[in-house]
């Protein structure tokens, strides 16, 4: 399950033009990100009780909290103990994830991508100590190039999106032979949970535990993996669905048909590897790579943040450095790519337009400190 809640950039075009050393409230409405941190954290709380009761009725899960999830949890000590309590259960397991929920892997040069992955590590052992062995990149983005990085910071396995173009006509039931033996997210049935539960017009509605069950068991393969955004899970229990039930009692059905529920761990150590030979040469990520990098703007803006990385690297040794490292950092969030590839055009464009004001002030901030 994945949860994310990002750091969303303010509007900004200074009358008074670019100058000074930026900080975080330049670029973002902190106050606006604090307060819906405040509303969805509740959500949270009350949804991994549900999730504690599941285990014990022999429930397993895995979580990928996002860097900047996990730092606005600095806000919410009893947030935090609830994710801990989840993970001392040894049903829950908490993979790696980029710090700043970037498209780093894609840059290139790898080695921001290799810090990003070594912050997170740092921090998920700092606030719920723990140290993952299974990682998640952004948005479930796979791309072969990082598989020997990962397998060097010595992960074990690897979840991403079970795209169509990965797939090439297989189904995503098994473990896959890789660098980093690699699950494949099953779409659909992951989609019925994150996106169609509540929809009574839906031909799969009411969806309850037994009728899901039996979707499985028709499956031939190993194992099945699911992954959906959290806070889809909250929009379901707060409309009064029926998702609450759904979740205390999908062990016991799947245990009724000799179904086992398994953490990404050990489904990678259980099952014989699968070939899949487009691992090797095939992208994909959550939406399609057409969402994320499609168009001229999201290209530039991936560009500009590359050409910035490097100027970056050059004043390690300046003072302000660490926090223009942060700063950089929340401006790789992939949401800002998504936005501007916005079903609106108009909208998109405006998107952008605000990104590269905000891109240029800051590479001004980092030339500046560098002369």
């Amino acid at each position: 399950m994945g949860v994310h809640l990002p750091y969303s950039p303010k509007w900004y075009w200074p009358v008074e033009g670019f100058c000074g050393m930026p900080e975080m409230d330049r670029y973002f409405d902190r106050n606006n990100i604090f307060s819906k941190f405040l509303k969805t954290s509740q959500q949270f709380l009350r949804l991994n009780d549900l999730i504690l009761e599941s285990v014990e009725r022999g429930g397993k899960y895995s979580f990928d909290l996002s860097g900047p999830f996990l730092e606005q949890c600095r806000w919410d000590p009893e947030l935090l103990e609830s994710f801990r309590e989840l993970g001392e259960s040894r049903s829950v397991e908490f993979t790696g994830s980029c710090n700043y929920h970037s498209l780093s892997s894609m840059y290139p040069d790898l080695s921001w991508f290799k810090e990003e992955v070594l912050m997170y590590r740092e921090m998920l052992k700092e606030l719920l100590s723990i140290t993952p062995k299974v990682f998640v990149n952004t948005e479930l983005l796979y791309t072969e190039r990082v598989g020997k990085i990962l397998s060097d910071l010595g992960f074990k396995g690897l979840i991403a999106e079970g795209s169509r173009n990965l797939m090439n006509g297989y189904d995503p039931v098994h473990v896959f032979e890789n660098r980093l033996l690699t699950l494949l997210r099953h779409i659909n049935l992951s989609e019925d949970l994150e996106l169609r539960f509540s929809e009574k017009n839906w031909q799969g509605y009411p969806l309850i535990p037994e009728k899901f069950v039996d979707w499985i068991a028709s499956m031939e393969g190993d194992v099945l993996t699911l992954y959906f955004n959290y806070a889809n899970l909250c929009c379901h229990y707060r409309n009064e669905s029926m998702i609450a039930e759904f979740i205390r009692k999908l062990p016991e059905a799947l245990e009724s048909r000799s179904i086992e529920m398994l953490t990404p761990s050990e489904a990678v150590k259980r099952f014989e590897p699968f070939k899949l030979p487009t691992l090797g040469t095939e992208q994909t990520i959550r939406y399609g790579m057409h969402n994320a990098l499609g168009n001229h703007a999201q290209q530039l803006y991936l560009r500009e943040l590359v050409r910035i990385g490097e100027e970056l690297s050059g004043i390690k040794e300046n003072k302000n450095y660490h926090e223009l490292k942060q700063i950089f950092g929340y401006l790789q969030q992939s949401e800002i790519f998504f936005s501007m590839n916005s079903g609106n055009i108009r909208e998109g464009y405006e998107k952008a337009v605000n990104y590269f004001s905000i891109l240029s002030d800051f590479r001004r901030a980092v030339l500046e400190e560098g002369a």
